[in-house]
C-alpha cells in the first residue's frame, strides 16, 4: 500500500473522529434517567456538560443552565477543558495534514511535508486522547454514583453522547497512528534508496580504480644512459 493511500485513509478516519467529537460537545444525553409511574407523573431526565433537562409526559421540555462556572462540579470544568481541547486540537490537525499530505502541492518539500503530516498525526492523537478522558471521566462519576448505596439524589445512566465520544476518539487516535506510520514508512524507503545509490556509486568508483592500477596514468619512464654514451663521445675527441 503506498503511503499517499494510507494518508487518504488517515485523513477521512480522523476527520470523522473530529466531526463526531464536536458533535458530542453540544449533544444533550451525555446522562439520561428516568421516573415511570402514570402516564401523568411520567419524566425523564438528561443533562450534558452546560445544562440540566426534563420532559415531562405531555413532550415538553424544560432546561436550566448551569448558574455559574465557578459554582461548578470539577469533573464538569475537566470535561469541558478536555473536550475543547480536543475540538481545537482535531481542527488544526486537519489544517496541517492538508498541507503535508502527499496529494497537495503545498507546504514545500518531501521532508517538510512528511514532518508537516507527522505533527498532524501527533495531534490527532492528542486529540482522541483527550476525549476518551473526558467521557471516561464522566462515565466513571456517573457510575460511581450510581452503585453508591448513600447517594440519594436522582441515579443517571450512560447517555449516548459519551458512546459518539468514545467512538470520535478512537477513530482520531487511528487516523493519527497511520499518519505516523505513512510517514515513518516513507522515510525509511527514502533511506535505503540513498543507501543503495551511495553503493552503487562507491562500487562503480571502486572498479574504476582497479582497472586502472593495470596502466598507471603518472608513472614516469625509467631513465636511460644518455649521460654516459654523451660522455663517451666527450672522451673520443677530447684531444682532438
Amino acid at each position: 500500500m503506498s503511503s499517499m493511500f494510507q494518508e487518504i485513509i488517515a485523513f477521512v478516519l480522523a476527520t470523522s473522529g473530529w466531526t463526531l467529537e464536536s458533535s458530542t460537545v453540544s449533544m444533550d444525553d451525555w446522562k439520561v434517567s428516568s421516573d415511570d409511574g402514570s402516564v401523568i407523573t411520567s419524566s425523564s431526565f438528561f443533562a450534558n456538560l452546560w445544562k440540566h433537562c426534563v420532559t415531562d409526559s405531555t413532550g415538553i421540555i424544560n432546561c436550566r443552565d448551569f448558574p455559574s462556572m465557578l459554582a461548578l462540579d470539577g469533573y464538569i470544568q475537566a470535561c469541558r477543558g478536555l473536550m475543547i481541547t480536543a475540538i481545537f486540537l482535531g481542527f488544526f490537525g486537519s489544517v496541517f495534514a492538508l498541507v503535508g499530505m502527499k496529494c497537495t502541492k503545498i507546504g514545500g518539500s518531501e521532508k517538510n511535508k512528511a514532518r508537516i503530516a507527522c505533527f498532524a498525526g501527533i495531534e490527532f492523537i492528542l486529540s482522541g486522547v483527550c476525549s476518551l478522558s473526558a467521557c471516561s471521566l464522566y462515565a466513571h462519576r456517573i457510575t460511581t454514583e450510581f452503585f453508591d448505596p448513600m447517594f440519594m439524589s436522582q441515579r443517571y445512566e450512560l447517555g449516548a453522547a459519551l458512546f459518539i465520544g468514545w467512538a470520535g476518539g478512537i477513530l482520531c487516535i487511528l487516523g493519527g497512528s497511520v499518519f505516523c506510520f505513512s510517514v515513518a514508512d516513507s522515510f525509511s524507503r527514502s533511506h535505503s534508496k540513498a543507501n543503495y545509490i551511495y553503493r552503487q556509486t562507491a562500487s562503480h568508483s571502486h572498479t574504476t580504480y582497479t582497472r586502472g592500477q593495470a596502466k598507471p596514468v603518472n608513472e614516469r619512464p625509467a631513465a636511460d644512459n644518455s649521460s654516459s654514451s654523451r660522455m663517451q663521445h666527450f672522451d673520443k675527441n677530447v684531444y682532438v
